[in-house]
């Protein structure tokens, strides 16, 4: 093998890791298929031939972008006939690691779950040209497509994220605030101080996966969504009873969430979306326990985009 020393390839890659991360990630809305993504790239790097390799970050980024969508389209069968609603896989992050707003938001379950909806070439033209900034003709090269093309792929996939992501933001100091109401509500079964942070339309949306028992379809309305939360401190959950439950604020994909323990491991996941008034109007409940390593690990990512 010609190119970088085996010791400066490592210490090139291991540069970039995190950025590689963040880009399979957000294709992927995996940690778990990200994390393999990456390796996969560690391996096609370290037997690659690197003597003409002039830019490290644009090259590695090819690879790990081709190798995220050779996986997106082999996980869209699975993903069709997925029981219930799919959600990403949460994962922990540092406060404001992020390191812009839009990086942050380009991370939230509301955004990955629109991205879900493009086609893999789609998504990752607007993942690569929105979030990270590479440029049109970057991209095509990247993805491996002619410009033309990658230029009707981002003019669509925009078209797309703006005709479904929320208009409306409310600042992230606000988002914190109604997410500590929140749970003090929720674990204190205040219907009616839930009642107070949720949009009159709220919808919940609970990921089983089959794997554990939650609603199949949206939750919709602030009367039932409040009364399913203010239950949880007072019914069995997923064989838990509430005195052995614990939930915890916590930073969840570039936001504020909760996270409810049991003894041994974490049962869910809940984030929020908000509108500009800082009014809940989407709940988003993981409980799949395939997609809960990530958070059962503790591991705090940093999905930066630079």
């Amino acid at each position: 093998m010609s190119g970088l020393p085996t010791d400066a390839g490592q210490q090139v890659f291991h540069e970039h890791r995190r950025l590689l991360f963040s880009v399979a990630y957000r294709l992927l809305g995996s940690a778990a298929d990200a994390e393999d993504a990456v390796q996969d790239a560690w391996l096609k790097w370290s037997a690659a031939d690197r003597s003409h390799v002039a830019d490290p970050k644009a090259y590695l980024t090819r690879i790990v972008s081709n190798l995220a969508l050779e996986r997106l389209r082999s996980a869209q069968h699975t993903r069709e006939s997925y029981i219930g609603p799919w959600l990403p896989e949460p994962v922990l992050t540092a406060p404001d690691a992020a390191d812009t707003v839009t990086a942050a938001e380009s991370v939230s379950m509301a955004l990955l779950v629109v991205l879900e909806t493009l086609s893999p070439l789609e998504r990752a033209v607007f993942v690569l040209n929105e979030v990270f900034g590479y440029s049109h003709a970057e991209t095509a090269r990247m993805v491996e497509r002619s410009e033309p093309a990658v230029r009707q792929a981002a003019h669509r996939a925009r078209a797309h994220v703006r005709a479904r992501r929320p208009r409306f933001t409310a600042d992230r100091s606000r988002q914190r605030q109604v997410t500590e109401r929140f749970f003090a509500a929720a674990t204190g079964g205040d219907v009616s101080a839930l009642m107070e942070l949720l949009s009159p339309d709220v919808t919940l949306w609970t990921d089983g996966g089959g794997k554990v028992r939650q609603a199949l379809r949206p939750v919709v309305g602030a009367t039932t969504v409040a009364s399913w939360f203010a239950a949880i401190g007072t019914v069995t959950y997923q064989g838990v009873e509430p005195t052995d439950m614990r939930a915890e604020l916590a930073q969840i994909n570039g936001s504020s969430g909760i996270v409810f323990r049991a003894p041994a491991r974490v049962i869910a996941t809940v984030t929020f979306d908000f509108d500009a008034d800082g009014r809940i109007t989407a709940i988003h409940n993981v409980a799949n326990p395939d997609k809960l390593q990530a958070v059962t690990g503790g591991t705090t990512h940093d999905l930066g985009t630079r």
